[in-house]
This record gives C-alpha cells, structure tokens and sequence, in this order.
C-alpha cells in the first residue's frame, strides 16, 4: 500500500511539472515539461547521492578511522541481509544521520560527528537500522527524485513570473499563448506550495515506516526512542550549516539551521513526539 501511495505522489508531481508547461506555453510547453521531468528523474537516479554527500560536506571513512561505525553497520547489514554501504562522517557537531544512493548495491550512510559522540550504542544501533531501512525499502531513491521534481516546478514557477512581465511565451495560437493569463496566475501560485505539500507526504510516511522496519532489525525500539529523544533536544540548540532544503528531507531529524519559520508545519518530517509515540506502541516478537 504504501509503494502504490508513493508512486501516485511521484506521478502527481510529474503532472504537475507537465501542467505547469502547458499553462505556459501550451503543447509546446506541457512537451517540454514531460521531457524535463523524464530528464530530472534520471539525473537524480544517477548523480543525487553524490550531491547529497558533497553538499553536507561528508568525507568517506575507513574501518580504522570509524571502528565503532563499522562494527554496528556491518552487524546490522549482514542481519538484514544487505550490502554493506559505503560509510561517511559530516564533520557537524550536531547529532544527525542520512542514508543516499540508487539502491542497496549503490548506497551510501553518513553521520555526524555530533551523533558519534552523543549516542551510545544502543542509541547509535537504533540509527543506523533506521538508515538501513531506507536502503532497503529504496526510500533513498524515492525521495531524491521527489525533491528533484519538486525542484524543477518551483522553477517552472519562477519562470511563470517572467511569463506574467512580458505576457506570455511564443506561438501564435490563443493555445499556445496562455503564459501571461490566469493558468500563469494559478501555476505560479499553487503549484509550488501542491509540490512542497505532494513532497511532505513522500518523506511524512517514510519516517514512520523507516523507524518501524528499523526497530524490528534491531529486534526492540528503545534504543531508537532514546536516540530520537537525544536527536530532538540537540538539534533544537546546535543548527547545521550547509544544508540545502533538497537534502533536508534525506536526514533522520530535520536539521536545523537557524531562523526557521513554520517549521513544524513545512517540514519533511512528522513530528518527534508522533514518532516516538509509534515506537512505544509496537510489539515486536522474537
């Protein structure tokens, strides 16, 4: 059920990003959208766990550098029955942890150094099985490609401004000449905030089964509640730097980064308290 709500989310952003080129510039236009959102897809099948590691600043690790790290994610991976990920330490003093790639063959797990410290190893097991089912369940492709098209609507958006200024773009039917009236009006305004919305319930729902499969890894959700408690007291006083609102959604808390409005509202993740809460009420059996 929840693969059937993903792809009816990724197909309405696609449509969106289709709709938003035909309110510009007609056939042309909704042409050009399908052919961008085909593009942007496979730019971020390919290349988004790159951006993501480069742009948090992450440095690969090894065995002797992160024996702590290795030693829980190849105990967790090897009882999961999944690849062992490539691993990597934000030089952040905030505790937090992101898990990128394509699939699990190709995947890539990154935590701060603020979250090697802080946590134990209950704590830090309940994270990493978090990460890891993100890898399992492809919630990493999922969601790079959901911020991507999300992306290029708010840019479909932007350029409907220009369409309103200089009255709409070429073609010589009254089809083809809709930039500038009221389907310009009505992308420009809602199609931003229907992507951002369609984008929060992709990454909203894939918390709570990322937490849910990550604690019956590990075979019990305390450790995870506990980390979850630590991880929402910290990031409330030390904020991020170098996080972009695409890679945000791929943490396991929402970085903080200072000067947030609305955040509670607009953020990709459900409320820590909603997700303790689930954890609390799972049975898990041996």
């Amino acid at each position: 059920m929840r693969a059937f709500k993903t792809a009816l989310l990724l197909t309405s952003l696609t449509l969106l990003l289709v709709l938003g080129g035909d309110a510009l510039a007609g056939s042309q236009g909704m042409t050009f959208g399908l052919i961008l959102a085909i593009g942007m897809n496979g730019f971020a099948y390919f290349f988004s766990d790159k951006i993501a590691l480069a742009s948090s600043g992450a440095k690969p690790v090894t065995r002797e550098e992160a024996p702590r790290l290795y030693a829980v994610m190849e105990r967790l991976a090897a009882k999961g029955n999944l690849p062992m990920p490539k691993l990597y330490i934000i030089p952040q003093a905030a505790p937090n942890a992101f898990a990128t790639g394509r699939n699990p063959k190709h995947a890539s797990v990154a935590a701060t150094e603020g979250l090697m410290e802080l946590m134990n190893d209950d704590e830090l097991e309940g994270v990493i099985a978090h990460e890891l089912s993100h890898v399992r369940n492809y919630d990493i492709l999922t969601t790079s490609i959901a911020a991507t098209l999300a992306g290029a609507i708010t840019w479909i958006a932007s350029i409907a401004r220009w369409g309103m200024i200089f009255g709409g773009f070429g073609g010589n039917s009254r089809e083809d000449r809709r930039g500038g009236g009221l389907a310009a009006i009505v992308m420009m305004i809602v199609a931003p905030i229907a992507a951002a919305m369609i984008q929060l319930g992709i990454s909203r729902q894939r918390e709570y089964a990322a937490d849910a499969a990550g604690a019956r890894l590990v075979g019990q959700p305390y450790g995870l509640i506990s980390a979850l408690e630590k991880l929402g007291a910290y990031n409330q006083r030390i904020p991020m730097t170098n996080v972009s609102p695409t890679t945000s959604s791929l943490y396991i808390v929402m970085p903080w980064s200072g000067g947030q409005v609305l955040a509670g509202m607009f953020s990709t993740h459900p409320p820590l308290s909603d997700r303790i809460a689930a954890l609390r009420q799972m049975t898990i059996t041996r």
